[in-house]
């Protein structure tokens, strides 16, 4: 019998390694395969945020800074880690150690009456005490086509002026002579769709829309000025809306009518590429920060889908004087885009609110500005001054009666989180008279 036993065990022991063998290949497999799903599903997530966290999130949740009841400058870098001052002047912000917000005084905010519809990459232009503020995205895929028109001295949003139906809806170049408002060029459309050369001037006494002679060639955002009885234009991005313009264009322009049918070539801006300040004082014409690059239309796409593109942020500032020649000037404390409309003059000084700065090292995500900047005009010197209440680019800024306005824009996702999130349309101000002469000393 013991014979038998022994064979019957030897047939047996194969089949029973096999089994080990099926069952030990089938675990391993169902692992691997779940692992590659989850490399897919993470491979997927990060090119949505890739895209999602430099656009827009119409459904995020909005959350505020609380207003601080401090108003008093603070340069002392060290009272920032002092708790009973972080107490006073409400939550910090925290970043990571390779990105961090410039030490600046925490200001007292108030809100006012948001603007009638969100916008992001809006434009403005302040005449007196009325503020109009035109076009910019809802969203990727809703842009406005009017002027939404605000009274600093009633605090209300008081108008709306439909736009010509050939006028860009974002990325446009903007000035004014005090009554006529100059638009210039721009994007015309939804998501990074195509620019156009048509440009008008809205006469703000009748309401009423005229015609300019087309740019020479279409520009994204370029810098727009009226000096010395001409209206400069420069930089920019070109047709792909990617590769910085150099050329700069003026036309001879009086009361809201061009006096010549033909741009001229003027010298060309030392550094190209949209999202840039522009202010005019006296003989000098100043171009301030900027970007090379900017999302591109994705190829093929039918509705000119944005697609990311390599971007470099700067903070330079260019000064064009009399004799028609540029010059360096000290650079912004930190690199700054999307901020065309988002300053003022003041006290002699050029005042910037928010924009954003240079990509995380890390994450390479955009990151936002939440600072506010100084330019004095007399020492050629850079001051950060103050925060807003958060972080946020392309906003549109106001002066009036000694107070800060901003409105609109794109802001962050919390004092924690810099990069952009939510399209608002928000207006806040601050009193400006209790650091002026702090400041220009």
């Amino acid at each position: 019998m013991a014979t038998p036993t022994r064979l019957h065990h030897h047939h047996h022991h194969p089949h029973s390694s096999a089994s080990k063998l099926i069952i030990f290949f089938c675990l391993s497999a169902f692992l691997g395969i779940a692992l590659i799903a989850n490399l897919f599903r993470a491979s997927l997530s990060s090119h949505y945020l890739s895209i999602a966290t430099n656009w827009v999130d119409s459904n995020a949740h909005l959350v505020l800074i609380p207003n601080v009841n401090d108003t008093t400058p603070n340069n002392n870098n060290n009272n920032v880690k002092d708790g009973k001052n972080a107490q006073r002047r409400g939550p910090e912000r925290f970043l990571s150690a390779t990105f961090a917000d410039l030490p600046a005084p925490e200001w007292h905010w108030e809100e006012m009456p948001a603007a009638p519809v969100p916008r992001l990459d809006g434009y403005s232009i302040q005449i007196k005490n009325m503020f109009y503020v035109f076009a910019g995205y809802a969203n990727l895929d809703h842009v406005h086509s009017h002027v939404d028109v605000f009274n600093f001295s009633s605090n209300k949003w008081v108008d709306v002026i439909k736009m010509p139906k050939e006028m860009a809806h974002s990325h446009l170049g903007i000035a004014t002579d005090g009554r006529y408002i100059y638009i210039i060029s721009g994007q015309y459309g939804t998501q990074c769709s195509g620019p156009t050369t048509a440009s008008f001037t809205l006469d703000t006494a009748t309401k009423t829309w005229k015609p300019l002679p087309p740019l020479p060639a279409p520009r994204y955002a370029p810098a727009t000025q009226l000096w010395k009885g001409r209206l400069h234009v420069m930089g920019g991005s070109k047709e792909n809306r990617h590769t910085p313009g150099l050329e700069h264009w003026s036309l001879a322009v009086k009361d809201g009518e061009a006096l010549e049918q033909q741009w001229r070539e003027e010298v060309p801006v030392p550094r190209g590429g949209p999202h840039r300040a522009c202010i005019a004082i006296g003989d000098r014409l100043y171009v301030i920060g900027g970007q090379e690059g900017d999302f591109m239309a994705k190829p093929g796409s039918p509705i000119f889908k944005c697609s990311r593109r390599h971007e470099v942020v700067y903070g330079d500032v260019f000064m064009l004087d009399e004799e028609m020649k540029w010059k360096i000037l000290p650079a912004m404390p930190k690199p700054n885009s999307h901020i065309e409309c988002a300053w003022v003059l003041v006290n002699n000084s050029i005042i910037i609110t928010g924009g954003t700065t240079e990509k995380h090292p890390v994450t390479k995500r955009m990151m936002l500005v939440g600072e506010v900047f100084q330019f004095h005009l007399d020492t050629m010197k850079w001051s950060v001054i103050g925060k807003l209440p958060y972080r946020i680019k392309t906003t549109l800024a106001g002066f009036w009666d000694g107070w800060l306005y901003f409105t609109s824009g794109q802001r962050d996702r919390g004092p924690d989180n810099p990069q952009p999130r939510r399209v608002v349309g928000d207006m806040w101000r601050t009193k400006l008279h209790f650091w002026l002469a702090h400041a220009k000393q």
